[in-house]
Parts: structure tokens; C-alpha cells; sequence
């Protein structure tokens, strides 16, 4: 007897959501995707390649003699502290414009019940904490530009995530994608690592090893939990839910400013000791790079976030060799172009998993023909979550998921 669920109207059988279906309902809304969406995907790919890119020439810029005169930790506090800032403006300027009916969002009870439904990003925003001070320390390993093209270790690791937690499927042409961008990684690498340098006591090649494991494993792991969380309560204001997020990352780098203290004594509780106007410009952009990263991973998709941080790659060696005499060789030039390549290709239509022929005859949940379905689906899969099937014929007029 065929497995599924029965409608309550007409008795029929429907085939039940597994996990497949939900990713498949994924693929679909990806087509569907409308041409503001589209424009919306173009804007936040711009920004975030000038932020994302300017972050580590920031740091560098911040360094005197090669250290840091100041505590990482209380960078990362003040730019949660001005994310927090920045989310409450929001809200207010949100609550001002919202119509006659709708459920208050400064409200008590509203605050209190999302409080509970986004408790989750308490996650990422813990592994968030850590990766920003990891990102202090490969500066002592390696310039900007090998910084940036470590980081896109993580769009491997962030798949292998998602097809575990979020169930996404991939092509192989897609995996092939992301076994040229390691390659093109790899030999922008060759014989970058200073020789003779030391680190934390241990040899600077295992000291960079172990960081560089640590450097793309923590935030992809953030990443895709953030995505997770930041889907699962899609009607909740996304600035609600950065308010919530920022949040506890402020709070987990306090208490990391009190363990510096507790370390070192009271005289590195003064958070704005070593500041210049090179940290200050620092915090902003890191501020303006998270923003923009959670309307990332709730409007558009984790792979692009991550792409779109690739491409700031060219960016980042070329200011490197601008303001700071970094030679641009020519592994690099060729692992850019690998990377390019591995990019387009992933991205390809031709690149985009095929369904597979359906069984017992059923009625397919997440059909391209029922955009009320898919885009039920879409929220489903990123929520973890399994609601009753409908009938395909069933009518939709909502618009594709945009930012409110």
C-alpha cells in the first residue's frame, strides 16, 4: 500500500514530504524566482564583495609592527554592540510603518514569543564570536588576499552541511565545481607561508594548519545554523531576529572581555584602549558585513553568500598590492581564474541536480506547477519541519519571498 497522507476532503492519497521532496520544492522556488528577487541578489552580491573585501586590508591596516595594540575581543563587542544599535533603529522606523491590524512588533508579548521561536540563534551566534577573533589571527599567518582565499575553503564544507542538516541536493557537476575551487585554492597557497616563522610556540605551518581547520569549520558550521534558524521563523521581522542574534554576541564577547580580564588583570577591561580611526573604521564595516549577511541567509541562499565572497578575492589582492607592496603572483592570477570557473560552473542551469522518476504513482509535492507548495517546502526544509499535503490544484497569490 502506497505511504503517504490522506486529504481531509476528498480521501485521495498523497504521496508525504520526505526529505527529497523538500529539496527538490527548493530547486523549483530557485527558478521561480522573481526579477526583484533577482535584483535583490545582484545588491547584496555588490555589497557584500566591497565589505567583505575591505575587511581584512581593515585589519592589516590596524596592525603596528605586525600585532594588534588593542584587544580583538572588544572590536568584535562594539560591532555586535552596533549591530544591536542598528536593529533597534530598524524596528522603531518598521513599528512606525506598519499597517492598521497588523501585530505590533515593540509589543511585550510579541518580543517575548519571538524571543522563545529564535532562541536557536543563541548557536551562531556563539560560533560567530569565535570566528571573529580567528579572523585577528590568520592575519599573523597571512597576508589579506591568502586570508580571502582561505575563506572559500568554507563553501565546501557549508555543502556538506547542508546536504546533512537541510537535506540539498547537488549535482555532481556542482561537486566538480567545488573540487576546482579547492584546486584553484590550493595552488594560490603554493609557497605562501612565511619560512621560519613561529606562532604560539609550535611551527608556523602547524600553527596555521590548525587555524586554518578551525577558520572554516566554525563559520560554515554558524552560517548554516543561522540560515536554519533565521528560515524556520520566516514570518518574524528580520530585524527582530538580528536584534535577538546580535544580541547574544554581544553578550558572549562580554563575557569573553571578562575572561581577558580575569587573565590579564583590570587594567585590559578598557575596551577602547589601542583604538585608532583604522579599528573605528573597522567595527563599521564588520558591522555593515553582518547586517548584510542575514539578509543573505534569510532572502537569498548560504552557496551564494559564500560565492559572493569568493569574487571579493580580486579585490582584496589587488588593494593588498596598492597600499601595501604585496606582490600579486602568478599562482594567484591562475588560482583566481580556477576559482572563476569552478563559480560559473556551479551556478550553471546545466549544473542544477535532475529530479528523479517518481514512484507508486503519486502525487509529487513541490511540483513546478504549484507555487504555493513549493515555496511551503522552501520554508520547510530550512525549518526541519513536515506539514499535511494538499492538492496540487490548490491556488496561491502570495508574492516570492522578499524582505519586508
Amino acid at each position: 500500500m502506497m505511504n503517504g497522507v490522506e486529504c481531509s476532503v476528498c480521501r485521495s492519497k498523497l504521496v508525504s514530504p520526505s526529505s527529497k521532496t523538500i529539496s527538490r520544492a527548493y530547486d523549483d522556488h530557485k527558478i521561480r524566482v522573481s526579477s526583484k528577487q533577482k535584483v535583490l541578489n545582484v545588491l547584496l552580491v555588490v555589497g557584500d564583495c566591497m565589505l567583505v573585501g575591505l575587511q581584512p586590508v581593515l585589519v592589516y591596516m590596524s596592525k603596528v609592527d605586525g600585532k594588534f595594540n588593542f584587544s580583538p575581543i572588544s572590536v568584535n563587542f562594539l560591532t555586535e554592540i552596533a549591530k544591536v544599535i542598528f536593529a533597534i533603529v530598524m524596528l522603531l522606523i518598521q513599528a512606525r510603518h506598519q499597517k492598521v491590524g497588523e501585530k505590533p512588533l515593540l509589543s511585550v508579548s510579541t518580543f517575548v514569543q519571538a524571543a522563545r521561536n529564535n532562541v536557536l540563534l543563541a548557536v551562531p551566534a556563539l560560533l560567530y564570536a569565535i570566528n571573529n577573533y580567528l579572523k585577528f589571527t590568520m592575519q599573523l599567518y597571512f597576508n589579506p588576499a591568502t586570508v580571502k582565499m582561505l575563506s572559500n575553503l568554507k563553501v565546501l564544507v557549508i555543502a556538506v552541511l547542508l546536504k546533512m542538516v537541510m537535506k540539498r541536493r547537488f549535482s555532481i557537476i556542482q561537486w566538480e565545481a567545488l573540487a576546482l575551487l579547492l584546486i584553484g585554492i590550493s595552488v594560490n597557497q603554493l609557497r605562501s607561508l612565511p619560512e621560519g616563522a613561529t606562532a604560539i610556540g609550535i611551527p608556523l605551518a602547524t600553527g596555521a594548519y590548525i587555524c586554518t581547520v578551525i577558520f572554516v569549520t566554525v563559520p560554515s558550521m554558524a552560517s548554516v545554523f543561522n540560515e536554519y534558524a533565521l528560515k524556520s521563523q520566516y514570518d518574524t521581522s528580520i530585524y527582530l531576529q538580528n536584534l535577538f542574534l546580535y544580541g547574544y554576541g554581544a553578550i558572549f564577547n562580554f563575557l569573553g572581555i571578562l575572561g581577558t580580564v580575569i587573565y590579564k588583570g583590570p587594567g585590559s577591561f578598557d575596551i577602547l584602549q589601542g583604538h585608532s580611526r583604522a579599528t573605528m573604521f573597522l567595527i563599521l564595516n564588520n558591522a555593515a558585513q553582518g547586517i548584510l549577511s542575514s539578509f543573505f541567509f534569510k532572502y537569498a541562499d548560504t552557496i551564494l553568500k559564500k560565492y559572493s565572497s569568493t569574487v571579493a578575492t580580486i579585490f582584496t589582492g589587488i588593494a593588498s598590492a596598492a597600499l601595501f607592496g604585496h606582490v600579486i603572483t602568478m599562482n594567484f592570477l591562475l588560482g583566481i581564474s580556477i576559482v572563476f570557473i569552478s563559480m560559473h560552473q556551479f551556478f550553471s542551469p546545466l549544473a542544477k541536480a535532475k529530479d528523479e522518476p517518481q514512484q507508486n504513482g503519486g502525487i509529487e509535492l513541490g511540483s513546478a506547477k504549484d507555487t504555493h507548495r513549493a515555496n511551503d517546502s522552501f520554508i520547510n526544509m530550512a525549518a526541519g519541519a513536515n506539514e499535511e499535503a494538499s492538492h496540487r490544484g490548490e491556488s496561491d497569490d502570495r508574492t516570492p519571498l522578499l524582505p519586508r
